[in-house]
């Protein structure tokens, strides 16, 4: 199996293509490859297949072999892989994921892909549709006690679930001890992904992540898009909002007129191999 390995802002991914490749059992192999001491070492793998909709379709899973719906860092990834490798030959193109069709503008250097932005949609509140349990329709700036601390938290589906909760400190965050406790926590009956998010200036956060199923990573795409719009329905910014991630920056922009959430940031090929 030829494979790709490819990162956004530290979050790095197995893809291959699946117009060449035949891939059977891809949990069990996203399990294998994502292992960073007996594998390639990412979290998770990505398969970029055909598409009857889309120019391509996004199929992605986590580090423990579960699927995902949707995948910021990686979708940007996918946009880079298509047009590096000839699957498409433009540069606003469509992506086909469980969570929708997302369309994505490729800013080219030197007819590479350097950066992209992705239209990531509208931003999802209703409590029962994200899933998170609770009897107000939506939750936002709500408490919940985890581990004996309370925190207050704000629950976005960008086709995935969310907990933004804003702290003081980042770095202070046993997030090893924490972020276990979210993701399992009797509210989400999918789990949940969690950001911790700190107030880094104005229209600035800082994030730490922890995923479902892949645990702290170095970025997560829609993660950073959930913490900027509840940062922005708490009053904490204005619509434009750089992420400062452990991995690096992405940029953030609500367009008020339709509600969608655009995401700008990199996407790096690392190294291409084959798994023998």
């Amino acid at each position: 199996m030829k494979f790709t390995k490819m990162q956004g802002c530290g979050n790095d991914y197995v893809y291959v293509n699946c117009f060449t490749e035949k891939i059977e059992n891809a949990p069990e192999l996203a399990k294998r490859v994502s292992n960073r001491n007996f594998g390639i070492g990412s979290d998770g793998l990505i398969l970029v297949c055909p598409s009857a909709v889309a120019d391509v379709r996004m199929v992605m899973y986590n580090a423990d072999g579960s699927q995902s719906q949707m995948c910021g860092n990686g979708i940007r990834c996918v946009g880079k892989f298509a047009y590096d490798y000839g699957l498409v030959n433009k540069e606003c193109i469509t992506v086909e994921t469980l969570a929708g069709i997302k369309t994505l503008q490729l800013q080219t250097e030197n007819g590479k892909v350097k950066t992209v932005t992705v239209d990531m949609g509208k931003p999802e509140l209703e409590a029962k549709k994200i899933p998170v349990l609770s009897e107000k329709e939506q939750v936002i700036g709500e408490p919940v006690r985890v581990l004996g601390t309370e925190y207050t938290i704000t629950c976005v589906s960008m086709g995935n679930p969310h907990a933004v909760t804003f702290v003081e400190s980042v770095s202070a965050i046993e997030i090893e001890k924490v972020g276990p406790v979210f993701e399992h926590h009797p509210m989400f009956p999918e789990r949940v992904n969690t950001e911790f998010i700190e107030l880094a200036g104005k229209d600035e956060l800082k994030m730490r992540v922890w995923e479902r199923g892949s645990g702290e990573t170095l970025a997560c795409g829609t993660g950073a898009c959930a913490s900027a719009y509840a940062a922005m329905l708490n009053g904490y910014t204005g619509q434009e909002v750089l992420v400062h991630l452990l991995g690096g920056d992405l940029q953030i922009r609500l367009d008020e007129e339709t509600g969608h959430i655009f995401m700008t940031g990199p996407a790096v090929t690392v190294y291409e191999g084959e798994w023998l």
